[in-house]
């Protein structure tokens, strides 16, 4: 099962990992904002990630590590 992780501090909350996203499991949190004043992204079923990466690739802050 692939595993994906956020630097949530860095992330600015473009929300392009969400789009870029083929099984639509990223989300950006409503319910909590970074340091920076960001809703960070999240993966909301992580069982359902086949760590494909698009994610991790679309991020132009580099926020995103995918493990497989």
């Amino acid at each position: 099962m692939a595993k994906v992780t956020f630097n949530e501090e860095r992330c600015k909350g473009c929300g392009l990992c969400v789009t870029a996203c083929p099984k639509q499991i990223i989300s950006l949190a409503k319910d909590r904002i970074n340091q920076k004043g960001y809703h960070p992204a999240v993966v909301v079923e992580m069982d359902k990630c086949i760590g494909c990466a698009s994610c991790a690739i679309m991020c132009p802050d580099t926020v995103i590590t995918v493990e497989r």
